[in-house]
């Protein structure tokens, strides 16, 4: 609008500058609270922003940990069932060596047995023997 006011004897027409002047005061007043507001909003954005950018910052560390603790659990379960199997592998081994030991004292007994039932059966035959020859005697005795 300048250059459009009406001029008058002293210079331009002062009721038509001042209302130019407050319609352009209006509008720097209402840029400047929408400015504001603006600003106000643009604090909280960033304010929120830089929130949620710490709450990353928390998620990748917690993610961090918890994958470094998935790999020291899958690392300790490993070694733990490597150490069960050799234990299990040890405790096999062990159980059939005590059994082979056992197995061979009680073939062992059981040989013994035999023998012994061979000794007694021997001694037996021999008693009889004896006996009959007794009683083949007793019948050479005439009455």
């Amino acid at each position: 609008m300048p250059g459009k006011f009406r001029t008058t004897i002293k210079g331009y027409n002062i009721n038509e500058v001042n209302s130019f002047v407050d319609k352009v005061t209006a509008e720097y007043e209402a840029l400047l609270e929408k400015l504001k507001v603006s600003d106000e909003e643009n604090k909280k954005l960033k304010l929120e922003l830089e929130k949620y950018a710490n709450i990353e910052t928390s998620l990748k560390n917690a993610l961090l940990i918890a994958d470094e603790t998935n790999r020291n659990l899958r690392k300790l379960t490993t070694d733990e069932s490597s150490q069960i199997l050799e234990d299990a592998k040890k405790n096999a081994s062990r159980i059939v060596n005590d059994a082979l030991i056992k197995a061979d004292k009680i073939e062992a007994e059981a040989e013994n047995l035999k023998r012994n039932v061979e000794i007694y059966k021997r001694r037996i035959k021999q008693m009889l023997n004896e006996q009959l020859e007794v009683v083949d005697k007793i019948t050479d005795v005439e009455y």
